[in-house]
């Protein structure tokens, strides 16, 4: 009886005890650097964003293209970034401010490309028998892109004991649709040192 009081007045104290340890969040600006285990982060995202949308809008290939087609603003349709990099990272997330920097410079026409092409397509499709005529939208109306966005990113990790160098580079390529010829190239690397 005695042991089994014992046990039982563990198990409370145990429960007691994990109950009273409390788990805190707090908001912070998301301009805000936080590196808790190294990996790429949200920080990583907005620099690369950033270091890209400044070589991407600052080079010849806009001005290239609009001098050879009367002014016109080149079309521009993002394609596949590939993640080559020992961990899942979500390229959109920069692909995104890119892409919104592209729309809000003026100066670069954006297309939808893959699923969500693919989503308005379809949508198109359903509009052929289910809308009324005057509001149908038609086929064969879509803006053709002048050129592609592709890429990749990679990794390098370097470890020894309990320190560890990871080495991260994402590049960016526009190639012309028609010629194929690359008109830009971009990348970004970064770096970080972690001691555990």
């Amino acid at each position: 009886m005695k042991h089994t009081f014992k046990i039982l007045l563990m198990g409370l104290l145990a429960i007691t005890i994990v109950s009273c340890s409390t788990r805190k969040v707090t908001r912070v600006s998301p301009d805000e650097t936080i590196d808790l285990s190294g990996r790429w982060n949200s920080t990583d995202a907005k620099t690369t964003a950033e270091a890209m949308i400044t070589q991407a809008l600052s080079e010849r290939w806009i001005s290239d293209f609009q001098s050879t087609h009367n002014s016109e603003k080149p079309t521009v349709i993002v394609g596949f970034v590939q993640n080559k990099t020992h961990e899942h990272i979500d390229a959109e997330i920069f692909i995104r401010d890119l892409e919104k920097a592209f729309i809000n410079s003026g100066r670069v026409k954006l297309v939808q490309g893959g699923e969500k092409r693919e989503q308005l397509r379809g949508e198109r499709a359903d509009q052929q028998d289910f809308s009324s005529p005057e509001t149908i939208a038609k086929w064969g109306r879509e803006v053709g892109a002048n050129f592609m966005l592709q890429g990749d990113m990679a990794s390098i990790v370097d470890t020894y004991k309990k320190e560890k160098v990871i080495f991260y580079k994402v590049n960016l390529q526009l190639t012309n649709i028609e010629t194929n010829e690359v008109v830009w190239l971009g990348d970004k690397e970064i770096k970080k040192y972690v001691n555990k």
